[in-house]
């Protein structure tokens, strides 16, 4: 049964404001905009510009799609002040010593606060520690807008559980969980959201039990891929392939299958320090967690190490040596190269004096070099002939490479670190590889 409030949303009396269009806040603008009159807001300028052409250069969201929403993209912040609810959707990284960084999470809130109407509803989806929503951000937006928390307005916590690049997986078909400070706000954000969301809704007691829910299922995800990364270093000093052993023990009905890996992003690589940061606030070092964290924060590290050592084995002198890295991007099939682990690689390699040139076909050249400082190669085939090459990301268009392409771009007795275990060892043997993969 749908109140008067949800009523005055679906015949577009009342509007609602997405906070930050990025992966997570531009799909959720375009599915409530199927609905509801959306206004979509960024501070950034060149964001909004893209976006009102209908261009996403996260390429999660098609042109068609976006023109057909007729969401109000805007980068003034007074246009807020139109909306009945604020959805919040703004990034939380960590800064270079793994602590929360909370400011754009801060800024958010000041914007909010300062055009905010009464009886407003801000609703917050980034990834936070339990009690963010109440303890930091609404003291913020009461200060900067005079207003009483729970009186003049109201606020939720609706976690994001976007998985970028997944087109299975896509906001309407994943159980939303929802909360708020009171039950009949709840109610309120649950038909909001199931209007949109058919996987179902969760209305989770209070706010903090959602937090907490967000940010331990990526630490779940976390601490199994630490589980195999930690067996992968075990089977390599056991002679052992790490894929063959997984393969074998994945025919138990009640296996759970992960792979080795990189873990970068800003999810799983990030939100494990927020639940750690707040544990030790309260006086419990977490054990586990940082165990799982630093396993994974050294994979780069490792795999560097390893491909040392292929040079060394096949005859090769390390100094200057020409390693080519395919793939820059945290994850396969996106242009997101944000606390990405592969530079890890990249510069271990670089410590141990290798000319290092990384080609990635979806990563934007200025980004990376803004952000790490290198030039993309813009074909592998401009700086041949490689010493070794590693297989980094599994880009679709690096799936179809074969191993006779990639000695091609190789000379003599050549590595290929095969990071994804993308080939079988036998035919990279064949081929005349010094193949290590983990």
């Amino acid at each position: 049964m749908k109140n008067n409030l949800i009523k005055d949303f679906l015949k577009h009396k009342k509007s609602i404001a997405v906070v930050g269009l990025g992966y997570v806040g531009l799909p959720l603008a375009v599915e409530l905009a199927g609905v509801f009159s959306i206004i979509g807001f960024d501070q950034k300028k060149r964001r909004i510009k893209e976006l009102s052409s209908g261009i996403d250069s996260n390429k999660e969201i098609s042109k068609e799609k976006i023109k057909s929403s007729e969401i109000d993209f805007t980068n003034d912040p007074h246009k807020l002040k139109q909306a009945a609810i604020i959805i919040i959707a703004v990034p939380t990284p960590i800064d270079k010593h793994k602590i929360p960084d909370l400011s754009p999470l801060k800024s958010a809130s000041e914007i909010a606060g300062k055009n905010l109407q009464k009886g407003a509803v801000i609703v917050y989806e980034s990834t936070v520690y339990p009690g963010v929503t109440e303890e930091v951000c609404a003291p913020i937006i009461e200060e900067f807008s005079g207003m009483r928390c729970g009186k003049d307005f109201k606020i939720g916590y609706s976690p994001e559980r976007i998985n970028p690049g997944d087109k299975i997986h896509t906001l309407s078909n994943i159980v939303k969980i929802v909360s708020a400070q009171d039950k009949k706000t709840t109610d309120i954000l649950a038909q909001i959201y199931g209007s949109v969301v058919k996987a179902g809704i969760h209305k989770a007691p209070d706010i903090k039990t959602a937090e907490a829910a967000k940010v331990i299922e990526n630490i779940q995800r976390d601490l199994n891929i630490a589980l195999v990364n930690e067996l992968a270093i075990i089977f390599n000093k056991m002679g052992l392939d790490t894929k063959e052993v997984l393969d074998a023990a994945s025919t138990k009905w009640n296996f759970l299958r992960f792979d080795p890996g990189l873990v970068g992003g800003h999810c799983i690589g990030v939100d494990p320090y927020y639940l750690t940061f707040k544990a030790q606030a309260i006086g419990y070092r977490p054990e586990v967690i940082l165990s799982g964290r630093r396993i994974n924060d050294n994979m780069g590290k490792y795999i560097a190490g390893n491909t040392i050592k292929q040079l060394i084995s096949s005859g090769k002198s390390v100094k200057k040596s020409k390693i080519l890295i395919l793939g820059i991007t945290f994850k396969e099939n996106l242009n997101d190269v944000r606390n990405t682990r592969v530079i890890d690689i990249y510069n271990e390699l670089k410590e141990y004096g290798v000319d290092v040139f990384v080609h990635d076909y979806h990563a934007d050249k200025e980004e990376v070099f803004r952000e790490y400082g290198l030039s993309l190669l813009q074909k592998p085939e401009n700086k041949k002939p490689f010493d070794g090459v590693i297989l980094a990301v599994k880009h679709n268009e690096y799936c179809k490479y074969t191993l006779g392409y990639l000695r091609k771009l190789c000379k003599g007795n050549s590595v290929l670190i095969d990071v994804k275990a993308m080939f079988k060892r036998e035919d990279a043997l064949k081929q005349g590889f010094h193949y290590w993969r983990l």
